[in-house]
């Protein structure tokens, strides 16, 4: 008879009290989905088409109807090949969604997508309750303060090099050991900064610095890549290596192709997942989720 994987222990939820007094509650006994809105003009993933405010704000209305529980909001290309976007520009494009969306959504957390700590600040200070760094930290290590001082939890990546070069040659010797070791060397760095350790949020980056075999790999181990007893998310919606798994079929029709592996990865441990279209995955991860949990649990 097959087993389930020996999944590490994980928090079973995350709560946190925001500076404007709001506060927020993620039950994580059962998957949780972030909801991507791109406030960017090429986004690899749709082109830029939420590229303008009012989009950008209906995208994410969209997700909540959806069913998502986090939005996750970022006005920085980080597709392979693509150059920084100066802190004055991103800002610009984020603060009037940030702002639209907390004035008219007070129950659904919002994360900002941003490695430079004075943005993850201002995005705080403007409601943002979630921050979402690519770099983990090392590029910007002052995120880390904000991330303590403002006492909001930080979603730390891995990632091998940076977005310009990350794709041209990624190497491992041992993707799996290497992939968690850096996430726990990175949730110490947090750890050490005053990050709580309930408010940590690991990302193992699939698609960021990793060919297709890296990704596969990762993704049929997950259960060893996430250290033990901090919060796990998937984030693969679109990427590449699902377009090479189906013969190249473009981004925006991925959307069942990432349905189908964050379920796997909910099945191996994942507790949150980052994509981009809420309602296909939504369905999966109660199959998943239900199949894992070997009964009929009411989804709320």
């Amino acid at each position: 008879m097959s087993t389930m994987p020996q999944i590490s222990q994980r928090p079973t939820s995350l709560s946190w009290s925001h500076p404007d007094g709001r506060s927020f509650t993620l039950d994580l006994t059962r998957p949780r989905i972030m909801g991507i809105v791109n406030i960017t003009p090429d986004s690899f993933s749709d082109g830029g088409l939420h590229y303008e405010s009012n989009a950008a704000i209906e995208k994410a209305r969209c997700h909540l109807l959806e069913g998502a529980d986090i939005l996750d909001l970022g006005a920085e290309t980080t597709r392979p090949g693509s150059l920084p976007t100066p802190e004055a520009e991103e800002w610009r494009r984020l603060e009037p969604v940030l702002s639209s969306l907390v004035a008219s959504n007070s129950n659904a957390p919002i994360s900002v997508d941003t490695y430079k700590a004075s943005i993850a600040a201002k995005a705080i200070d403007a409601g943002a309750a979630i921050v979402n760094d690519i770099y983990a930290g090392r590029k910007d290590p002052e995120i880390l303060s904000v991330a303590a001082e403002k006492g909001v939890p930080i979603i730390l990546m891995h990632m091998q090099g940076e977005p310009r070069t990350m794709q041209l040659e990624p190497h491992y010797k041992d993707v799996v050991k290497e992939v968690r070791d850096f996430l726990l060397e990175r949730a110490l760095a947090a750890e050490s900064a005053g990050v709580p350790k309930e408010h940590i949020i690991l990302d193992p980056g699939l698609g960021f610095g990793k060919n297709t075999d890296h990704n596969l790999l990762l993704l049929r181990n997950l259960y060893e890549v996430y250290p033990t007893g901090y919060i796990s998310l998937m984030a693969l919606s679109r990427k590449a290596f699902l377009g090479k798994l189906l013969d190249g079929i473009p981004p925006l029709e991925r959307d069942y192709a990432t349905a189908t592996a964050s379920a796997i990865a909910v099945f191996q441990g994942a507790q949150l997942v980052r994509v981009h279209n809420t309602a296909p995955t939504l369905e999966a991860l109660k199959v998943a989720w239900r199949i894992s949990q070997g009964t009929l649990h009411e989804w709320s």
